[in-house]
Order: structure tokens, then sequence, then C-alpha cells
């Protein structure tokens, strides 16, 4: 039986003009290009074994955004799982970035499929803040359960 996968990440959000925004990126590669709604994501990636979720939420969301994560304390969302079965668990840290410099990681695959030449792609080909209902739409659907965490936490204040 294989084990599980488990991502963390972080939900960036700031307080603007219109209200509540959340940071998200899209991801990158042929197999994305063409899809949107549904298709966005908090940044995140796989957590080393026996390594700190919070650490590893930091440590990719600048591997996928070419950014530090602000300090300060991270509000944990809690844990959503994917139609793969890839388990996500989330935080929330307040800050702010200029989504068009978000710059990522790359990684390799066989492209075009059974080619055997290898492409390199970013992980993440953009970031953008959405409002929470144009990020309701864009975000990933298990992962909407973040936006729904955060919420009460951040109109509360």
């Amino acid at each position: 039986m294989a084990k599980v996968q488990t991502s963390a990440g972080i939900l960036l959000y700031r307080r603007g003009a219109e209200g509540l925004e959340v940071l998200l990126v899209h991801p990158g590669g042929p197999f994305f290009a063409r899809k949107d709604d549904g298709a966005w994501s908090i940044p995140k990636g796989l957590l080393d074994p026996d390594e700190d979720r919070l650490t590893a939420a930091r440590r990719e969301f600048a591997e996928e955004t070419g950014h530090s994560a602000p300090g300060g304390d991270a509000l944990e969302l809690g844990e959503v799982r994917l139609k793969s079965g890839k388990r996500v668990v989330g935080f929330a840290l307040e800050g702010d970035l200029d989504a068009a410099s978000i710059v990522s990681n790359t990684f390799e695959m066989a492209w075009p499929p059974r080619s055997g030449r290898m492409q390199s792609f970013p992980e993440v080909d953009r970031g953008e803040w959405f409002p929470l209902d144009a990020a309701r739409v864009k975000l990933n659907a298990a992962q909407v359960a973040f936006l729904d965490r955060l919420v009460p936490h951040v109109t509360s204040r």
C-alpha cells in the first residue's frame, strides 16, 4: 500500500480596498497550460520525512514564489484531501508581495509524451491576488476549505 503524500503550504492574505484578498498560484507545465478555474492552488509542496509542517510550508512558499514568507505567527488552517488522495496542510499569513514578480523553481519531464526529450518547466507559471469570491472559483475545490477556515479569524479582528 502506497504511503499518502502530504504537502504543506501558505495562504497569503491581505486586506485590500475591496476587502480580503488571497494570493494563489497557477501550476506550470503543459498539463495546466489551458486550465484556469479550479486549477489554482496555494503555494505548497511535499513535506520531507520528519519535517516540521510550518517549516516545510515556508520553504515551499519561497521555492514556488521566489519570495520569503512573511514572519509572524501563522494561523494553522488544518488539512484537506485532494481528489488524488494527497493531503495538504495549510497555514495563513498576512502579507503582501508583487504577484508579477513571482519566479518559481522548475521541474523536468519528458515532453512531448513518449518523445524521450526532457524539458524544464516552472512549478508555478504565475501568481495573482484574488478577492474571496473569485478565489473560490479559481482554487482547487478541496483547497476552498482553507478560505472558509481563514475568514472567521481575519474578519473578527
